[in-house]
């Protein structure tokens, strides 16, 4: 399998050249796109919206490509079978990977998978962000109360789509949406 730590450094100065923010590299392998190749995930976000448009995941989306046939032509190739590149946007339950993601987002609801259980040998918690402090995250859990727990025993993170949320997120920029055209398959 690919080495994510190696591809995240090719990729994030890519990222950063751009002025956006890398938000998670991610591999799917073939179970899980139910398809012959793999899928590399990039996800960023334009610092200042907290999201990419069509052109910019476009824009990053050349540049990661270019970036990673340079590297193979010069003898270093990433990822060794075919595989598909997907640059897109964190969306508004997006995923939290972030320190300062915790910090952000505080006040929102999220869904919380651990890698070791807590309160009671629970994995996956639902509830209310309270924040992070240092390495400490702490959730206001739905069944548990407010549970505390290190950020490195976490999973996965997302925040869960409510009205809260949708209030307080930007709205999407659509600009350019009514340009594209959808081509029917004969």
């Amino acid at each position: 399998m690919a080495d994510i730590a190696r591809i995240t450094e090719v990729i994030e100065p890519e990222v950063k050249a751009l002025g956006f923010d890398l938000v998670r590299v991610r591999i799917f392998g073939k179970s899980e796109v139910g398809d012959d190749e793999i899928a590399l995930q990039i996800m960023a976000e334009n610092p200042a919206t907290g999201q990419l448009v069509i052109d910019e995941c476009v824009k990053l989306s050349h540049r990661i490509s270019d970036r990673m046939d340079a590297l193979e032509e010069a003898g270093e190739t990433l990822i060794e079978e075919a595989y598909r590149l997907e640059v897109s946007s964190p969306g508004i339950d997006r995923p939290l990977t972030r320190p300062k993601d915790y910090a952000n987002w505080a006040g929102h609801e999220v869904k919380v998978s651990l890698t070791a259980p807590v309160e009671g040998n629970r994995k996956g918690l639902t509830g209310e962000l309270v924040g992070i402090d240092g390495d400490q995250v702490t959730v206001d859990d739905k069944k548990s109360g407010r549970v505390t727990f290190p950020l490195g025993d976490i999973h996965s993170a997302r925040l869960v789509l409510t009205d809260k949320l949708i209030a307080a997120t930007r709205p999407l920029d659509t600009s350019g949406a009514d340009e594209i055209v959808e081509e029917q398959e004969d």
